[in-house]
């Protein structure tokens, strides 16, 4: 569902447990990095770079066996992260490796738009899915002529736009917060999917912030969202249509029109996939603990 944005609703095919319950120790927790623009998003297509794929494919030559791997959220081709978490249950065997030279494995396994940021432990029932609270992210807008440099691969650029108005983008956007039917704000075909298995497009968001933002030297226009869970596309609807309150075509009103309407054709348009990083999950305190 947060297909382009978080997919940690979706539902996953059916497979045999490559590590059988009775043989699972405990569970590494890994936080992942990556830049989009190189892959066919994070869940394993046939044919297709993906992150999952140079994932698994790097674990399994580490700990020469099959991998079951459950991620907070699935990305879709071009959003990037950093905060991605990944779960792998492990044996006790494999607990006693140190997690120093796990992680130096790992590092030396994967390819460089992929990086392996830490390594956590967390007991043997732990999901990164399942047992997540919060997940948080970043959409980048650059505005102007000029050509972003090194936020090239990870901003919108609005070329024709000189400015945004960040503060009325700000104002507008904390309609959206608390809980919600974000159904205008999910992609038609996937609301009908859901609509259709029973299952709500209600959703919580905690925060969504928009401000102005430097970094390396450039300008930005920073949207900052965290919630439970969202929906396909939601977070890329959501700044499409805080972009179109920023460039002063609708205003604040017009925004809440589109929540209560629960239907997408009265939000804005979809944001490009580039501009969004998973910047963060949150767990329960005590999920996981340092692994050195």
């Amino acid at each position: 569902m947060a297909r382009g944005d978080i997919r940690e609703d979706a539902d996953e095919s059916a497979r045999e447990l490559a590590l059988p319950e009775d043989l699972v120790a405990g569970t590494i927790a890994i936080t992942l990095g990556y830049r989009g623009e190189g892959f066919a998003g994070y869940a394993e297509q046939p044919g297709q770079r993906t992150v999952a794929g140079e994932l698994r494919q790097a674990l399994q030559t580490l700990l020469r066996r099959d991998v079951d791997m459950e991620c907070a959220g699935r990305t879709d081709a071009g959003v990037s992260a950093l905060g991605q978490v990944v779960s792998v249950p492990v044996t006790a065997g494999e607990l006693q490796r140190p997690a120093r030279r796990l992680t130096a494995s790992l590092v030396a396994l994967t390819p460089d738009d992929l990086s392996i940021r830490g390594l956590r432990l967390g007991g043997p029932s732990f999901s990164a899915r399942f047992d997540a609270t919060q997940r948080s992210y970043r959409y980048r807008i650059c505005c102007g002529p000029a050509r972003p440099v090194l936020a090239w691969d990870h901003a919108w650029w609005l070329r024709s736009v000189p400015a945004l108005d960040a503060n009325a983008m700000d104002a507008a956007a904390q309609a959206l917060v608390g809980e919600h039917d974000f159904r205008s704000f999910c992609k038609a075909t996937s609301a009908h999917l859901l609509e259709a298995d029973g299952r709500s497009t209600c959703r919580c968001l905690s925060t969504v912030r928009v401000s102005r933002v430097c970094e390396a030297g450039e300008e930005l226009v920073a949207v900052d969202v965290t919630g439970n869970a969202f929906l396909h596309n939601m977070v890329r609807i959501i700044v499409g249509s805080l972009v179109e309150v920023g460039r002063g075509h609708r205003d604040a009103a017009w925004l809440e029109g589109a929540l209560a309407a629960r239907d997408r054709s009265a939000a804005g348009p979809t944001a490009p996939a580039r501009g969004l990083v998973f910047e963060r999950v949150d767990y329960p305190e005590g999920a996981l603990e340092a692994w050195r």
